[in-house]
């Protein structure tokens, strides 16, 4: 082979690799949009009971701080998940706005209204923070804070 076709043969090759790179990296409009849809899914979770998107969506390491101050895991989270249409009737994720920082780091801040089946108050919000880390082609959330605020008035 000569030099030129060993040239052009190499070049080929590595722009053909770098296009299969390239198209396994997630956009961020596309990264956004999994966030606020996964941010859904844990709302709707509360209600529903199913935990399938929290084992997905959290990190193994993930470590969240409640409403009352106390630090929660992972299995925490599942578990209570499972438990939570004892204590809720439904839960709806309001508005998120997600922010990045690089491209592996999303702050994602939103709110979600909630109706309890007893207990005062009776509804009311939960104002959030979560940290997400893309780490081995996934998007999770590493850390969580949660608010219990009042509803909004309209």
């Amino acid at each position: 082979m000569t030099t030129k076709l060993l040239s052009a043969l190499l070049c080929v090759l590595l722009l053909g690799c770098a296009t299969v790179l390239l198209a396994e990296e997630p956009t961020q409009a596309e990264a956004e949009r999994y966030i606020i849809e996964s941010e859904r899914q844990w709302a709707e979770s509360v209600a529903s009971g199913d935990p399938s998107a929290i084992e997905r969506i959290l990190a193994d390491d993930f470590v969240g701080v409640d409403p009352e101050g106390r630090m929660y895991d992972k299995a925490t989270m599942v578990a209570d998940t499972r438990n939570a249409p004892k204590v809720y009737l439904s839960n709806h994720l309001n508005e998120v706005k997600v922010r990045f920082f690089g491209p592996d780091t999303a702050v994602a801040q939103g709110s979600e209204t909630w109706e309890r089946r007893t207990g005062e108050p009776k509804r009311g919000r939960f104002v959030w923070t979560d940290t997400w880390i893309r780490r081995n082609q996934k998007w999770q959330i590493v850390a969580a804070e949660d608010l219990i605020a009042p509803e909004v008035s309209h």
